[in-house]
């Protein structure tokens, strides 16, 4: 590195940005600190020589102007501009004589610039390791990656036209990947939208140039549109009595630039070009109300596009940005974004974290921290490329969070992307594995929807849902994936285990041995993996026990018959009770089921997938756990029922008289009209034997379907009922749900 004096011009700047430092410190530096800097800054600048950077440029006078862009950004912060200064002149300096002198947080500080200095030095290209130590150096205090990123900023300006090209085009890729999403990460938006514009200026200069000068072109044209755009909205935010500041603008270069490659359009056809922001000036607790009705001003003269807003006044971004962002539809029907904020929020906004964390009186955000924590884990790993590094950086900078609502209002986090069923796991297990659906705003929705910030979400539980292995393609949080994967093991667990059972009474009925090496053998002949997919297999009936055993046989080397007429059962040899959820009863306590020979007190179940009520043709099913199963005859179950396990099939039918409640449901559809649900619920409410258990309605395109569940005596009550509801106006098809 050649070495050269500080130039009569460098001398100027470094004086001009010494004073407009002590001015901008004023009392908030003691006159030592003051008098100290001076002091080194003058032994620095009469040395014989320095080490100028890779760009030529004298590191004392980078270092103040440096210092002036973080008091410009942020007010003056005494500990980072003296670490700024003192890392550019006190090189030879140890971290022990910094500390006593000015403190350790100065010297840690110090310490990490000096380590970033070092590996630029070595290579300004991202190399494996160094650029992993960098990113590591940058973890160890969020502090130095403020000072690296208004470093850059001060870097960028200063190179422009510089006649090392490829340098310049370097850096400008460098800045784009890693320091412009850092500064978005920080919230540092104007610092972000400057190093963006210039990376693009300094890596494909015609392509900004382009832009630039058809923005210069119709400057005067978009400026009149803006004041035309703003006049009435300022006019009826002052009737409102608000005070306030309104100002517009247009997007960065870059963003239009993203923007067009993305949309394959011209400047003109950018449909969010232009951007007002309304800037509100109030007390704390006037906030919202005030940005809410300066919101309601502007989309009572412009139409709103509701897709577009972004509400971060209920729920700020982690890096406390908070604002009201909306889109409508202006004159010259010409989409205009337009922000809404506080002067609080604004100052925010514009100073990124650092104008936060004073607001807060703290000095870090818990969000942030556990961020750069994650960011450390991954660098510490070193198991990737620099340029896949460089990826998922960037990625892990930008992602953002879903916050969503419980009825209760109590505010929950997920990653982007969380379903629902992610949401139920997030709030208990229990609720996770019982989750059938839920309401998202009111509205039903599937265990898939995919959840947005602002939603409200009650959850919705049957004691007889059980997981299923898709739901692993449902959820996307490792905490909901884990708990479905150990419910699923538990569950092929408790079948396996109700599988070898039967399997074993089976043998027992036959005659067969049980010998663990023909199992063996067995669970292969039949494909499966393992013994526990295979007796889970033949525990919930996906399996024909009678052919597991007919493959056993024939593998010991006897002969058996396909089905054993001697183990079919027999339903005089169950004498129990119905359980409880599945009672069907007369008014005088009797079942109202008899199976088989006129045979009463038998365990049995309505079966859930056709819901039979008094009346309906009914067969009955054995189930592997010895009870049985009452189906309609046209269940749609049935021809599969019949056609497989046939010899499990038992005569049933309905004895006694009505009076049970049994539970059906219809399906209406009809034109959505006003009242028509209200009409419907009238007719099932008047009915003495009805009553209305559940409704869910949906209209699309002037239509709605229904889906109603009632509960009702027989089948006689149930068609009565149907050809009232046919009767109401608008109604188009009553039909029972199968």
């Amino acid at each position: 590195m050649e070495q050269h004096y500080l130039t009569d011009k460098e001398i100027k700047t470094a004086l001009s940005d010494y004073r407009r430092l002590v001015t901008a410190f004023d009392r908030q530096v003691a006159p030592d600190d003051i008098d100290g800097i001076k002091a080194a800054i003058k032994q620095h600048a009469s040395a014989d020589s320095v080490a100028r950077d890779r760009f030529g440029l004298h590191p004392l006078v980078s270092a103040l102007d440096t210092a002036v862009c973080i008091c410009d950004s942020f007010g003056a912060d005494r500990n980072m501009c003296l670490a700024v200064i003192l890392s550019a002149i006190s090189t030879d300096a140890s971290e022990t004589t910094l500390a006593q002198k000015w403190g350790d947080d100065i010297a840690k500080m110090v310490r990490g610039l000096d380590k970033v200095r070092t590996l630029y030095s070595r290579s300004p290209s991202v190399e494996s390791e160094n650029f992993r130590k960098l990113l590591l150096t940058f973890a160890e205090d969020i502090r130095v990656i403020i000072i690296m990123i208004v470093d850059r900023l001060r870097l960028m300006r200063a190179i422009n036209h510089h006649p090392a090209e490829k340098l310049v085009h370097d850096t400008a890729n460098e800045v784009n990947y890693l320091y412009a999403p850092l500064a978005h990460r920080l919230g540092l938006y104007a610092i972000k939208s400057e190093l963006e514009d210039m990376s693009l200026k300094y890596s494909n200069r015609e392509i900004y140039t382009q832009i630039a000068h058809e923005l210069n072109q119709t400057k005067a044209k978009r400026d009149a549109y803006i004041a035309d755009f703003i006049r009435p909205v300022k006019e009826k935010l002052e009737a409102e009595g608000l005070k306030f500041s309104i100002k517009g603008r247009t997007k960065s270069i870059y963003s239009i630039w993203n923007k067009m490659k993305k949309q394959h359009n011209t400047v003109e056809d950018i449909f969010d070009l232009f951007a007002i922001r309304i800037i509100i000036d109030c007390p704390p607790e006037r906030e919202k109300p005030e940005c809410w009705l300066a919101y309601s001003v502007v989309t009572d003269m412009y139409r709103p596009n509701p897709m577009r807003l972004k509400d971060w006044l209920s729920i700020p971004k982690s890096n406390g940005y908070e604002s009201l962002h909306i889109t409508v539809y202006g004159p010259e029907e010409r989409w205009v974004e337009v922000q809404i904020r506080t002067r609080r929020m604004d100052t925010i906004a514009e100073k990124g974290l650092a104008a936060h964390w004073k607001y807060k009186g703290i000095k870090s955000e818990g969000s942030l921290d556990t961020w750069m924590n994650n960011v450390r884990d991954i660098l510490e790993a070193g198991q990737h490329s620099p340029m896949e590094l460089m990826r998922n950086f960037k990625m892990d900078v930008y992602s953002h969070e879903v916050f969503v609502f419980t009825p209760r209002g109590d505010l929950y986090k997920l990653p982007q992307g969380a379903t629902l069923l992610d949401f139920a796991f997030n709030i208990h297990t229990r609720i996770g594995v019982q989750c059938v659906g839920g309401k998202v705003n009111g509205r039903n929705r599937k265990l898939n929807y995919k959840l947005e910030s602002g939603d409200t979400v009650e959850i919705l539980t049957s004691p007889q849902q059980e997981p299923s292995r898709d739901w692993l393609n449902i959820v996307v949080t490792t905490k909901a994936r884990n708990k479905i994967r150990a419910v699923l093991k538990e569950n092929a667990n408790k079948s396996a285990e109700i599988g070898k059972e039967l399997l074993q009474r089976r043998f027992k009925n036959r005659k067969l041995d049980y010998d663990e090496a023909i199992i063996s053998k067995t669970v292969t002949r039949m494909g499966y993996k393992d013994a526990i997919a295979f007796f889970s297999a033949i525990g919930s009936d996906e399996i024909e026990i009678n052919d597991v055993a007919d493959t056993y046989a024939e593998i010991l080397g006897r002969s058996s018959k396909a089905e054993d007429l001697a183990e079919r059962i027999s339903a005089s040899q169950y004498v129990l009770q119905p359980k409880e959820e599945d009672e069907a009863k007369d008014d005088a306590g009797n079942d109202v089921i008899v199976i088989g020979d006129n045979i009463k007190g038998i365990t049995y179940k309505l079966a859930r997938c056709c819901n039979p009520i008094y009346g309906d043709d009914v067969f009955g099913f054995i189930s592997a756990e010895g009870v049985i199963k009452i189906h309609r005859c046209d269940c749609p179950n049935a021809s599969h029922i019949r056609q497989k396990y046939g010899y499990r099939l038992i005569r049933t039918r309905w004895s006694g008289r009505a009076g049970a409640e049994f539970a059906a449901t219809l399906r209406v559809v009809g034109k959505d009209d006003i009242g028509i649900v209200t009409n419907i619920t009238s007719i099932i409410n008047k009915e003495k034997s009805v009553s209305l258990r559940g409704i869910s309605i949906d209209s699309n395109d002037g239509l709605f379907a229904g889906v109603i569940t009632v509960g009702i005596s027989d089948t006689a009550a149930l068609n009565q009922l149907i050809k009232k509801i046919q009767t109401v106006k608008g109604v188009k098809n009553v039909q029972r749900n199968k």
